[in-house]
């Protein structure tokens, strides 16, 4: 996984943190090796298979490529099976996730979920489903308390959004 060289001081503002210079080169994907590099989720909590655009301080968008294997599934619901919506937001928040730890002074940090505003969930996501997450950085305060927002889409189409609140845990 490659750094940023010059980064910006841990005290700043998330709008600072977003003001790093072009000429730098930025990683913007991250394989699940480098995720699981970021974040303690294992199976069966692992739920982000890819992170395909990220952008310092601000956003990423992640994948979660969802099977008919999934742990889930034969309790949710038989002959039927629907990803549980909490499962749904997990994995969003696990998207925030990977933005908080990369962070100035964040790494090896972990962030617990701490709440949730404003969750709306537009249509089931089935097995066959790529769920794909945006999860933007609205605040950052005391190093301590992130407010994202997230949405994820499937084929397009709004599956979920939601408001998250997150706490470092020392």
């Amino acid at each position: 996984m490659s750094t940023v060289t010059d980064v910006p001081s841990v005290n700043q503002t998330t709008e600072d943190i977003a003001q790093v210079p072009d000429k730098l080169e930025q990683k913007t994907v991250f394989t699940i090796q480098e995720i699981q590099e970021l974040l303690p989720h294992r199976y069966p909590f692992a739920l982000v298979d890819r992170i395909i655009d990220y952008v310092p301080g601000k956003k990423a968008v992640g994948i979660k490529n969802v099977t008919i294997n999934e742990p889930f599934f034969p309790g949710h619901i038989p002959h039927r099976p629907i990803m549980p919506g909490v499962l749904i937001i997990e994995s969003m928040a696990q998207v925030g996730g990977v933005v908080l730890t990369l962070l100035p002074g964040m790494k090896g940090e972990f962030f617990a979920f701490a709440g949730i505003d404003k969750a709306r969930f537009r249509r089931p996501v089935i097995p066959g489903d790529q769920l794909i997450m945006t999860v933007e950085l609205l605040a950052f305060k005391r190093n301590r308390i992130a407010k994202m927002q997230g949405e994820g889409r499937v084929d397009g189409e709004l599956t979920v959004q939601a408001e998250m609140l997150f706490s470092r845990i020392d």
